[in-house]
């Protein structure tokens, strides 16, 4: 009887062991390696040596809620994109990274978790009105990026008065030294910049042709993140955190209406 107990205490630790290695997700087991590229104030960008901003607040109470370790990582917008694909160097990503059809086709996304549209960045006292006033100005925009649809498409790809950068800094650096007339980016990246360059005297415009658009996390096809990240986000935007990230962003209360519907 005793010989019996002892292999069977034998067996339950080797299988509690095994159980306890099973889970990468556990306190010791795996920690996700989070792209970005911080470059977006007030979305990710740089405070010192520190990556800051909402995504990577709102990222912080993401992984909290769905017990998971990670590390952020600024890689840069294209090595994003290019490492998420091939799941290599990062495990998924999160940089203002709007969700479309074209991007479906090759990666998979979180449920959405903020709401954008783009604005048009201009000196006052500009004629331009609205996106159909850029048709023969010199405009910059963030390469591979939505607003580089939208100017694409109303100045055709290969217009030598469309400047793509590897980032909306570069744009905005090309617009403050006169090389473009015009900056597309999102909203509120041109509204912190105007925001925080009053010298500049840099005005935004809405324009009611942009529509609405989600950010979501950035996920390989196929990836079993997506299952564990989804109910983390929902219950964020649900248990007021997420408020009270944005308004320590932004200064005020997210309309949370659309959002909620997309989930």
């Amino acid at each position: 009887m005793k010989k019996i107990v002892l292999v069977l205490l034998a067996f339950v630790l080797v299988f509690s062991l095994a159980a306890c290695g099973k889970s990468d997700d556990s306190a010791a087991g795996k920690t996700y390696t989070v792209g970005t590229d911080a470059t977006y104030a007030p979305m990710e960008f740089m405070d010192k040596d520190k990556i800051v901003g909402f995504d990577i607040d709102f990222l912080k109470a993401v992984m909290k809620e769905a017990g998971l370790n990670y590390k952020v990582k600024n890689v840069g917008w294209d090595a994003l994109f290019a490492s998420v694909k091939q799941a290599t160097e990062i495990d998924f990503g999160i940089s203002s990274v709007t969700i479309n059809d074209e991007r479906k086709q090759t990666y998979d996304f979180s449920a959405p978790y903020f709401e954008s549209t783009n604005l048009i960045m201009v000196k006052e006292g500009s004629s331009v009105k609205s996106a159909a006033d850029l048709k023969n100005l010199k405009v910059a925009v963030q390469g591979a990026t939505t607003a580089d649809d939208i100017i694409s498409d109303l100045k055709g790809k290969t217009s030598s008065d469309l400047k793509r950068f590897e980032s909306n800094a570069l744009a905005f650096l090309e617009m403050d030294k006169g090389g473009v007339d015009a900056v597309v980016a999102d909203n509120m990246i041109i509204n912190e910049y105007v925001k925080n360059n009053p010298d500049k005297k840099y005005v935004a415009i809405s324009d009611s042709s942009f529509a609405s658009e989600y950010y979501g996390l950035l996920l390989p096809k196929d990836s079993d993140l997506k299952a564990k990240l989804d109910p983390a986000i929902k219950t964020v935007l649900e248990n007021g955190e997420y408020a009270k990230i944005y308004k320590k962003w932004f200064g005020a209360e997210p309309d949370l209406t659309n959002l909620n519907a997309q989930q």
